[in-house]
């Protein structure tokens, strides 16, 4: 999904898939926070507890703590993946998604930082967190923006698309714009002037609407306006910018990945080694690394426009993101509740 600042690195790739179970070196806790987030593993695990924080023993390793993940990204202060976790669907319980920090080994350093109570107890905190079903996410200037959406709790309710956004260091809800006119977006990127962009993978059925196809923009401080809706998009998935600040959308219809200009032009169409597009990471020197949710590839296009799979049978690959300390990409597996890690050499 995201773009890195990182150079190319090839071949010999290796898939670990982690799976939720066991484990953990001891590490410290986090910066006292005034909003209330989750500890470290260790005990207590979440605040407010009269015991004092105590980390996990160095002879502890634990892994897991994902949960239906669609998505995740790099926090460099850190030095962690930010992990959004959707938790149960809206129809069964609203409110329940949360952040996990996953260390690039796999391993878990939080569980649950964000959303670490119960839905229950989420509306007294000061100010109230609402987070319930996280697809993309993105880091810029300090904030960790989230593709949510509110409603959808039956066939009944209906669902509005729902920018979150989260101060990174102390977990704080900063705010959030709600798209009208959207049910619910996919892969987001932010700029570094703060406009937002997010794609809407519209209709999936078999006779889809073309103009449910949609990259939206939010300019700062801004409405959400449609930049891109239809053809030559096909259930527009993962969302980047490329070195020259061109958007790149990876179609989930198709195998293409489509360049378009920041005023909304294509200027370029390239194709991935398998269709069923969604996580997109593209290096500096403009080689794209492209997942396949719907056939469970990693494909790799050259700028030559040379395409070729580079990993494969990795179950519901998602929105990567890549680690430039690991020299890896990180793929959440949707329903999978894992991780796995391709390397790159």
């Amino acid at each position: 999904m995201k773009t890195v600042m990182k150079r190319l690195l090839s071949l010999a790739i290796t898939v670990s898939v982690l799976l939720g179970i066991a484990v953990y070196p001891a590490r410290a806790q986090e910066e006292p926070s005034s909003y209330p987030t989750g500890n470290p593993v260790g005990v207590p695990a979440s605040p407010g507890s009269d015991a004092e924080f105590e980390p996990a023993s160095s002879n502890v390793t634990m892994y897991g703590a994902i949960y239906s993940a669609e998505s995740c990204t790099y926090d460099p202060e850190r030095d962690v993946i930010v992990v959004p976790n959707r938790g149960a669907p809206q129809s069964v319980r609203t409110n329940d998604a949360f952040i996990s920090f996953i260390n690039r080994d796999g391993s878990v350093r939080t569980p649950r930082w964000i959303g670490v109570q119960s839905p229950s107890a989420r509306a007294e905190l000061d100010p109230s967190l609402t987070l319930n079903h996280p697809l993309g996410s993105d880091i810029a200037d300090g904030t960790l923006y989230l593709a949510d959406r509110d409603g959808g709790t039956s066939e009944g309710d209906p669902s509005t698309a729902v920018v979150r956004m989260f101060d990174l260091q102390t977990g704080t809800p900063t705010g959030e714009i709600q798209i009208d006119d959207s049910p619910w977006i996919n892969d987001i990127e932010v700029t570094q002037d703060g406009t937002i962009y997010v794609t809407q993978t519209g209709d999936l059925g078999e006779d889809p609407d073309p103009s449910t196809w949609r990259v939206w923009e939010i300019e700062p401080g801004g409405t959400p306006s449609v930049l891109i809706e239809g053809d030559p998009l096909r259930q527009p998935n993962g969302l980047g910018i490329d070195a020259e600040g061109n958007l790149v959308v990876v179609n989930y219809g198709n195998d293409e990945v489509l360049t378009f200009s920041r005023g909304g032009k294509l200027v370029q169409t390239e194709t991935a080694a398998q269709p069923g597009g969604d996580g997109l990471v593209i290096m500096p020197d403009g080689t794209k690394y492209t997942s396949s949710v719907g056939e469970s590839g990693i494909s790799r296009i050259r700028p030559d426009g040379s395409t070729e799979l580079i990993a494969r049978n990795i179950p519901s690959a998602a929105s990567m993101c890549y680690d430039p300390k690991g020299h890896q990409l990180v793929v959440p597996m949707n329903p999978n509740n894992g991780l796995a890690f391709v390397q790159l050499r």
